[in-house]
């Protein structure tokens, strides 16, 4: 079982593959010196798309060598996604990842009914791996960036997407806590009934390879000491290994705040689509750029 982003990083590097990423609007600083990280680490291959001049510069500013990378020429961040996107498509990519571009016109792009790179019929969803001081394992939160408010059948498809990377990282049966306000139902709380029927759905099998219980609120999810002391039983028992969130404006301040204020690191995903796709914020660190690029090699195998 792989507990810290450091052993995943391992595995990678224990493949002795290298992988070819394709990045959209490539000229901002974090993501440039993750990708040179990456690239000297013997991971990956990289094509740098945007503003040449200006990655140029970039890499002047880092002391990376410009060499590291291949670089295309764009006009603009939409075009530069969708030469990104298009080298995946046709295999001249195994990776896309999203610079400077803004998120919205990037998924756009990723979308698209006839060059974009969704599963027919799937759910885009995002997935993220995090490690904390002071949690003894890696956690996994589902969906901080993609889908503002799921229902019943996008909630099982961002469950069944975290138990894939989980069992990525080793872990055979993860423990999924589907998290809201109390461990109590009720009806003020819309995800009640569908947290009900997924937990149902588990019991006959039809989310797969897990252990689920929900409502939990995060002390019953993540901490055994709040579950003796409240005398809840759960299955989860405070040690989740996926936290489920109800909501895009729940989960993605609570992954934010987790990086800024306990110095949490992530790799995170997007899951629906053909090849991997790196979607980070633009503001993110360039070692949790790196380990997205870390976790994206491990799920292109």
């Amino acid at each position: 079982m792989i507990r810290t982003l450091e052993q995943m990083e391992g595995m990678v590097l224990a493949l002795r593959k290298k992988y070819r990423v394709a990045v959209a609007w490539a000229q901002d600083t974090n993501s440039i010196g993750a990708l040179d990280k990456a690239v000297k680490k013997g991971v990956i291959n990289a094509v740098l798309i945007g503003n040449t001049s200006e990655i140029r510069r970039t890499c002047k500013i880092l002391s990376v060598d410009e060499n590291n990378f291949t670089l295309v020429e764009s006009k603009n961040e939409i075009l530069a996604s969708s030469e990104a996107i298009r080298l995946v498509k046709y295999g001249e990519a195994d990776i896309v990842m999203k610079g400077l571009v803004g998120t919205d016109k990037f998924l756009k792009a990723v979308m698209d009914k006839e060059n974009g790179l969704m599963i027919p019929g799937a759910v885009l969803s995002y997935v993220c791996a995090m490690e904390l001081p002071e949690y003894d394992k890696l956690l996994f939160i589902t969906d901080p960036a993609v889908i503002p408010f799921p229902d019943l059948g996008q909630k099982v498809a961002m469950a069944r997407y975290a138990i894939e990377i989980a069992r990525k990282f080793g872990i055979e049966k993860p423990k999924i806590g589907l998290i809201g306000a109390s461990e109590k139902p009720s009806h003020h709380f819309r995800y009640s009934a569908d947290y009900t029927e997924m937990c149902k759905m588990a019991e006959r099998g039809e989310i797969e390879n897990c252990i689920m219980d929900g409502p939990l609120d995060i002390f019953l999810a993540c901490d055994k000491k709040s579950v003796a002391i409240k005398g809840i039983n759960t299955p989860v028992n405070g040690e989740a290994d996926i936290l489920l969130f109800p909501s895009l404006e729940s989960s993605n301040p609570f992954y934010k705040g987790l990086m800024l204020f306990a110095k949490g690191e992530i790799a995170g995903l997007i899951m629906g689509t053909e090849k991997p796709v790196v979607v980070m914020s633009r503001s993110e660190s360039e070692i949790s750029k790196y380990f997205c690029i870390v976790l994206s090699c491990l799920m292109v195998n």
